[in-house]
């Protein structure tokens, strides 16, 4: 018998435009059972509530998926894999690395890799400023992490020429981008809706090669 939770991520993966398969619904809601256990012992996330954890967290991370492009994304700022882990368990053939400087939630991240065998998850605990990857990446990913100014400066030397930047954002988000010169051209702006949720935010596109050459 398939339960409420699954039929709940089912439909709103669906709705998406996302189709799961068994095997990508177990992983997903094995990374909950994991996000809702360590969280208890190393305070993952301010959200308590497993329902609001499937909500917020897994489905609004799903919810990017089809606006993202590249083979090979970096989530900075990654915390307990938001939205990297979500994404990498949709996207088996695009490679993720997750980025961020603390240890605690590194740590469980390399326990869901494990769990889950994702072969197409890496794990760096550093400051992105810090870090000198062997190659660039496609895209960035952020999820509650800085001001967008502050981040296409953080971010520039991990992107390709063509390497865009995609910032979850709340639906206020009209002055970060007016911090940008030319941002109105430079920047695409999608408007998303959580499937099951009263609750939309913005997915904010850039291009910083774009950006600076105007």
């Amino acid at each position: 018998m398939v339960s409420s939770e699954t039929e709940r991520l089912l439909a709103a993966a669906l709705d998406i435009g996302i189709a799961l398969s068994k095997h990508q619904t177990r992983q997903l809601l094995t990374y909950l059972d994991l996000l809702e256990k360590w969280n208890r012992a190393y305070n993952l996330t301010a959200v308590r509530s497993r329902a609001e954890m499937l909500g917020r967290h897994l489905i609004e991370s799903l919810a990017i998926s089809p606006f993202i492009s590249g083979k090979q994304v970096v989530d900075v700022g990654t915390g307990a894999g938001l939205p990297g882990i979500p994404l990498a368990i949709a996207n088996p053939a695009v490679h993720y690395t997750l980025l961020d400087s603390n240890g605690k939630k590194s740590r469980f991240l390399v326990e869901v890799k494990r769990e889950l065998m994702l072969t197409n998850v890496e794990i760096e605990t550093v400051r992105v400023e810090s870090w000198l990857p062997s190659k660039r990446f496609d895209a960035v990913v952020t999820r509650a992490f800085a001001d967008l100014a502050t981040t296409l400066v953080r971010v520039d030397h991990v992107l390709t020429d063509q390497g865009r930047v995609y910032a979850m954002k709340t639906e206020q988000s009209q002055h970060e981008i007016d911090t940008l010169p030319d941002a109105t051209r430079a920047v695409t702006r999608h408007d998303i809706d959580v499937p099951g949720r009263d609750w939309s935010f913005q997915l904010l596109a850039v291009q910083p090669r774009l950006v600076a050459a105007r």
